[in-house]
């Protein structure tokens, strides 16, 4: 019997983000006109939702091993869960966890197969891949590790989830996308920050380690910028309703954590903040579109 505890492994405060990114997933499908087969829509979420813990659980076995875990200045929003460094007993179990929940992501991806179509495949070798190689490669190079948390929340995950429900590829998904794919990329960039020295120490790259947090600050600018602009774009060429435009409700936030992280002298009880507005950014951004998208249809 697998011990509670190791539950933490999965990092549950942070599989929030999951439901977030299929929502806007289902508010394409919705958008585009088409019915919701709710029992494929919770296929897709219990597979999405099993990558997540399967990327979380098996990238906590993998810095355990290899002491990295002991090396991080741990905060709420960063430095992993820290179960493993307290009971180390159940490091066995995470990876039970870890490749448990790959399987079940798996059988979830070919029972949408075989009910959707072979469109699903892309998506789904992208995913694997990605799982399979987050930690020990993926982490060694600077922009794949920019990018790739994005890619899985964004693309991945929205594009996949309105194919799953039509069995059609459509640009309003894609567009849609493109908000968890920038907002997803800095919350992974920022949360990297209080890592550095520990990162750099067992051979991972990434633009934090390579330039500097004030430096980096410019990227997650840009992003933040970018995400707004889907938004107004997609309202001003009439993909998105004018509702959707909730999402710009979180640009002040944007801007205090840049300036925050600009000023940033080292100190990470001073950065703790910063990582939090950047958690609520990335959730509630993406959860007022799809608000505001519904909304739209509802009247």
């Amino acid at each position: 019997m697998i011990p509670f505890p190791v539950v933490g492994v999965a990092r549950p405060s942070f599989l929030i983000l999951t439901p977030v990114c299929i929502s806007l997933g289902l508010a394409s499908v919705l958008l585009a006109g088409h019915d919701v087969e709710w029992n494929l829509l919770t296929v897709v979420f219990l597979g999405a939702l099993m990558a997540h813990i399967c990327v979380n659980t098996l990238n906590e076995y993998a810095d355990f091993q290899s002491g990295l875990d002991f090396k991080t200045d741990r905060t709420p929003f960063s430095g992993g869960s820290g179960t493993l460094i307290i009971q180390p007993r159940l490091a066995p179990y995470a990876l039970v966890i870890g490749f448990a929940s790959l399987v079940v992501t798996l059988v979830c991806g070919l029972y949408l197969l075989q009910r959707t179509g072979w469109g699903l495949i892309p998506i789904g070798i992208v995913g694997i891949l990605i799982i399979i190689s987050y930690t020990n490669w993926i982490n060694r190079h600077r922009l794949l590790v920019l990018i790739t948390p994005g890619l899985s929340f964004g693309p991945l995950m929205v594009v996949g989830t309105h194919y799953a429900l039509t069995g059609v590829y459509s640009p309003i998904a894609f567009l849609l996308s493109l908000i968890p794919f920038f907002l997803v990329n800095n919350l992974l960039l920022l949360n990297q920050i209080p890592d550095v020295d520990a990162d750099r120490s067992v051979g991972r790259d990434n633009f934090v380690i390579a330039w500097s947090p004030a430096k980096s600050a410019w990227i997650f600018l840009g992003f933040g910028v970018l995400t707004y602009l889907v938004i107004i774009i997609g309202v001003l060429v009439g993909s998105l309703p004018l509702t959707a435009l909730l999402g710009l409700l979180t640009a002040g936030f944007t801007i205090q954590i840049f300036n925050g992280v600009s000023d940033y002298q080292g100190n990470i009880e001073e950065l703790v903040p910063q990582l939090g507005k950047n958690v609520l950014v990335t959730l509630v951004t993406p959860f007022l579109v799809f608000i505001g998208i519904m909304v739209d249809i509802a009247l």
